[in-house]
């Protein structure tokens, strides 16, 4: 997601944004680009299917998370 920051003189807002505005002041404008959907959303073959993805039991993964649990108690 881009996000862009700027000072701006009021004075060159867009007229609806004005309203209400000194427009003697300079105003902080934000500009947040909507993220945008996924094209195509993936299939679980496809996923599975990724470089590097491994299928994991779940006694792995309980393991895994004893693991990290105890990191954060240190």
């Amino acid at each position: 997601m881009n996000r862009v920051v700027r000072n701006y003189p009021a004075s060159r807002l867009p007229e609806d944004l004005r309203e209400g505005v000194d427009t003697s002041s300079t105003v902080t404008v934000w500009i947040v680009e909507d993220e945008k959907p996924p094209e195509r959303v993936m299939t679980l073959e496809e996923i599975f299917s990724v470089q590097g993805f491994r299928r994991r039991t779940a006694e792995e993964i309980t393991e895994d998370l004893r693991r990290q649990r105890q990191e954060w108690d240190s």
